[in-house]
Parts: structure tokens; C-alpha cells; sequence
């Protein structure tokens, strides 16, 4: 990137995952304030893990936000 372009109070934003509000989530999970199960979009069985990571990947085709592995 230019030095120039600091000057002009660029902003840039990326796709990573801010982990800062994890803790108060835990907290509100944990003292039943949030329902988990109202984000779950997809379940599956932990050998199907390929299919579910192939689900969570194509978010824009599945409509996947939050995928879960567990043994059934």
C-alpha cells in the first residue's frame, strides 16, 4: 500500500473473526439468556464431517450459519 493513502483516513476491513465477545457469550449461553438452537442451521453426525464442512463453505448456496458435528 502507497504511504500516501494514510492520510486520507482510509479504512479497510477484513473477513477475519473478532473473538473479543467470547467470554460474555460463553457467560449468556451458559445462564440460558441466548438460545443456541435459533442459529443451528444444519446438523449432522460427526462421520459426516466432510459433508458438513462442504455445507458451512458454500454458506451462499446452503444458507449454513452455524453447523453442528455431534454423535447421534
Amino acid at each position: 500500500m502507497k504511504p500516501s493513502l494514510w492520510s486520507r483516513d482510509l479504512t479497510i476491513t477484513t473477513g477475519l473473526v473478532d473473538t473479543s465477545s467470547t467470554p460474555t457469550l460463553l457467560r449468556l449461553l451458559a445462564a440460558g439468556r441466548i438460545d443456541p438452537a435459533r442459529f443451528v442451521t444444519h446438523r449432522f453426525d460427526v462421520d459426516d464431517v466432510i459433508r458438513a464442512y462442504g455445507t458451512f463453505s458454500d454458506a451462499r448456496r446452503t444458507g449454513a450459519l452455524k453447523v453442528v458435528l455431534s454423535r447421534v
